[in-house]
């Protein structure tokens, strides 16, 4: 009797350890945080702290640094040993969707996206080249009487003219910011070393801070275009550094290609023939869409602002020349003269003269206005920003600028862009579209100055 008591004992012993071990045991790991505050670009950031629970203490913050994720925001940084995102000025724009990672001391994972959603801070474009540039010109014919180009170099490709406008631009797009990005510094902002690798270069050192933002991110293994206005002051004038496929080293940056306008009160251009950061030897910055100017003094549910220059645009290819105010181009195609002599490709060819023949069409810089029969589309009666956008493109046209998708029309990321208004312009095609004749505008072809 006493050794079954015995092993009764033993027995009830048994039962009771996996409940005092599971009592016992760490739940499972996680993050609790599930937003962040957004931002403004070139201002401080709020700051936000990613929280924890579980696993086994302590805790390391990190985020994905694969190419499947953004990071965070150019700017931001996060304490690895207490979560803590922070930033003293903000260079991003746009809406970012990292995710988030912490590792326990037992090295278990826990992961969370968390959006942040960043306001550009792009007025300053409209600062770029003077009210005289081209580059600011209107081309309705209405107002200007400018006529079609009926050069046979001049229309869009038949090919292309059932493409749809499509805007490259917007909140977010697979988690990551939806455009090219350009960031304003001071006069006195102190310049890094810049290493170009493959193509042209105008500088070896610019004012590229270590939070400028990069088209796609740092983590894109696309364009990666960095543009930087540096503003005027104490003798200092106004200029536009732009990089193709930018790199921050810490310190400096490497980058493909890069161009400089080293005064952007004045109209020159980059030389004919040498290239820029463009396929079309065009500035980037000036030429794209932003949502500052379209939402003006409203909101972004209703905008009051107004486009006031071409917006760049791109094509699957481009005719292999180029006319004013372009600089250069990257095509394909051959023109002929009227008896019947090659014209030297990736020249640039005269809409006042223009070749007899040609094997493709639509040189870079090209500009072409939606024609005036073209109805706006229904859709942009609830679509206030495509609708300021449509009446942008009758009035200053879009500008062939790069090869790439047919009908991609460039702009920034941003976040107060929204993107099911944008879709609006996706009624339009590259068939309602008519090149313009800006020959008689031309001043000389080193300059992007207009005949006033």
């Amino acid at each position: 009797m006493k050794k079954l008591l015995l092993a009764g004992a033993a027995m009830t012993a048994t039962m009771i350890t996996p409940f005092a071990y599971a009592q016992n045991r760490p739940s499972a790991l996680q993050i609790t945080t599930t937003s962040c505050p957004g931002g403004t670009q070139g201002t401080a950031y709020a700051g936000c702290t990613i929280q924890a629970t579980g696993g086994t203490p302590p805790y390391t913050f990190s985020y994905n640094t694969t190419d499947n994720y953004p990071p965070l925001p150019e700017g931001l940084s996060i304490d690895p040993s207490t979560g803590v995102i922070s930033s003293r000025q903000i260079g991003g724009q746009g809406t970012y969707i990292p995710q988030l990672i912490v590792t326990d001391s037992a090295n278990a994972q826990a992961t969370q996206q968390i959006s942040f959603a960043i306001n550009g801070s792009n007025a300053f474009l409209a600062q770029i080249f003077p009210s005289d540039s081209m580059f600011h010109h209107r081309v309705d014919y209405a107002t200007t009487n400018l006529p079609v180009d009926t050069s046979p170099a001049a229309p869009i490709y038949s090919g292309y003219l059932s493409e749809t406008v499509k805007p490259f631009f917007g909140d977010e797009y697979a988690n990551f910011p939806n455009g090219i990005p350009a960031f304003e510094v001071p006069y006195n902002q102190p310049d890094v070393r810049v290493t170009t690798t493959v193509y042209q270069h105008y500088f070896t050192h610019g004012p590229i801070p270590a939070n400028a933002p990069v088209e796609g991110t740092s983590q894109s293994t696309g364009d990666r275009h960095v543009l930087i206005y540096r503003s005027g002051g104490a003798g200092t004038n106004p200029a536009l550094y732009e990089m193709w496929q930018g790199i921050y080293e810490n310190p400096g940056w490497t980058d493909s290609s890069n161009a400089l306008w080293p005064n952007v009160s004045g109209d020159k251009l980059t030389k004919q023939g040498k290239g820029t950061s463009d396929a079309a030897g065009l500035p980037v910055a000036p030429l794209l869409v932003n949502a500052d100017e379209v939402i003006g003094t409203g909101t972004a549910d209703a905008p009051n602002g107004v486009v006031q220059h071409p917006i760049r645009f791109t094509l699957n290819h481009m005719l292999n020349y180029w006319v004013w105010p372009s600089t250069q181009t990257a095509g394909v195609g051959y023109c002929t003269t009227k008896n019947g002599d090659d014209i030297p490709v990736e020249s640039e060819i005269s809409q006042k003269h223009p070749p007899a023949t040609c094997s493709m069409t639509g040189p870079a810089g090209e500009i072409y206005r939606l024609k005036a029969s073209v109805q706006t589309p229904s859709c942009a009666a609830t679509s206030p920003q495509a609708a300021i956008i449509i009446t942008a493109l009758r009035d200053y046209g879009i500008i062939l600028a790069d090869n790439g998708d047919s009908g991609g029309l460039i702009g920034t990321p941003d976040a107060r862009w929204n993107n099911n208004d944008l879709s609006c312009l996706t009624s339009l095609t590259l068939g309602d579209f008519e090149p313009v004749n800006v020959s008689s505008l031309m001043v000389h072809n080193d300059s992007g100055q207009t005949k006033q």
